[in-house]
């Protein structure tokens, strides 16, 4: 193993653990199963760091009239979730300036071809073209620059971010062969060893926070818009014999009440589904109640928190000004290593 550069008061023992999330919408059931759900665990155990991804939301929302709403309402949601911002630094990543130091730093180790080749940038033109701009293409880039800044060793992601940590990675161990051993490489982490993908309801995809939303399940969503959504999932006549494999679509519903029914529910409907006699409108049913016991209290929380503006100011001066000491003694690693330390 390398010996990476340190400096003499790098604080905490334990390792580290960077991840972060754009105000670009409401938080929805993926993300609270694919992210916050590892970040609430994590936060007993690591050092963490959770971001507000502002920056990153110019790149495909470049009218800021709703982003101070919308970060609030981030903020909330993480907190309304378990989040604790005594034991974490739940920060704004544009109050982090040293971002955008290691991120132009970065960028003179990326290439064009590797970046125009990354799935999320060759989605967002197809769906954008008007809007191809130079932090769109870079965005790979200032990923990595928010997760090397604190030196992180883990990063619980998504599936579909799974390609921008292996750049982070690739990025780290350019810099560290150009200039010297300053970045450890990170890693996804997930605590049952497999990176989460919640479907859509419809089965054509994962929830997203900005379309399909009739397929997707929000942590805002009110009781009769949960029912509602759910009652319209997709099923079929049901299975024809015993022991079929399940239509994706099907199996899409059993994903999702694995995820928020009791055991003995799933397993009920499970054996249903083997031996012919399940009835989707009854276990749809069953689902959409389970999902408002879940979302509801969740979405209550955040109400609570985002009527008290002062609390949420708070937080983020106290995470901004952890993220900035974490940020700054890496700075101090890479401006040495680079070269730049002229005085």
């Amino acid at each position: 193993m390398p010996t990476f550069l340190s400096s003499p008061d790098m604080g905490s023992s334990k390792e580290i653990v960077m991840s972060g999330i754009r105000p670009t919408g409401f938080l929805h059931l993926g993300n609270y199963f694919g992210a916050i759900r590892n970040y609430v665990k994590m936060q007993e155990d690591y050092e963490c760091y959770f971001m507000v991804a502002d920056l990153h939301s110019l790149t495909t929302h470049p009218d800021t009239k709703e982003l101070k709403s919308h970060v609030h309402r981030v903020l909330a949601e993480n907190i309304a979730c378990g989040l604790d911002p005594d034991k974490v630094s739940l920060y704004c990543q544009s109050q982090v300036h040293q971002t955008c130091e290691l991120y132009l730093y970065l960028n003179m180790l990326a290439y064009k071809g590797e970046l125009e080749k990354t799935a999320t940038f060759k989605e967002k033109v197809r769906l954008s073209p008007d809007n191809v701009n130079a932090g769109l293409l870079t965005y790979p880039v200032l990923q990595a620059a928010d997760i090397l800044l604190h030196r992180a060793t883990y990063v619980p992601v998504g599936k579909d971010q799974e390609q921008h940590l292996e750049m982070a990675r690739n990025f780290a161990k350019r810099f560290n062969h150009r200039y010297g051993e300053v970045f450890p490489e990170p890693v996804a982490f997930n605590f049952s060893n497999e990176l989460i993908k919640v479907p859509s309801l419809d089965g054509s995809g994962k929830m997203s926070k900005s379309e399909n939303q009739m397929s997707t399940l929000y942590l805002s969503d009110d009781d009769e818009i949960i029912q509602k959504k759910v009652m319209k999932a997709w099923t079929d006549s049901g299975p024809a014999s015993r022991d079929s494999v399940k239509p994706p679509y099907i199996e899409n519903l059993f994903l999702l009440m694995k995820l928020v029914s009791a055991g003995e529910v799933h397993n009920h409907y499970e054996k249903a589904f083997n031996d012919c006699t399940i009835r989707y409108g009854d276990m749809k049913k069953q689902l959409a109640a389970d999902m408002v016991n879940f979302i509801a209290p969740i979405r209550e929380r955040v109400n609570e928190i985002l009527n008290n503006e002062k609390y949420l100011q708070s937080v983020m001066e106290t995470g901004a000004e952890k993220a900035r000491k974490s940020g700054e003694k890496t700075m101090k690693l890479v401006r040495k290593a680079i070269g730049l330390n002229y005085y």
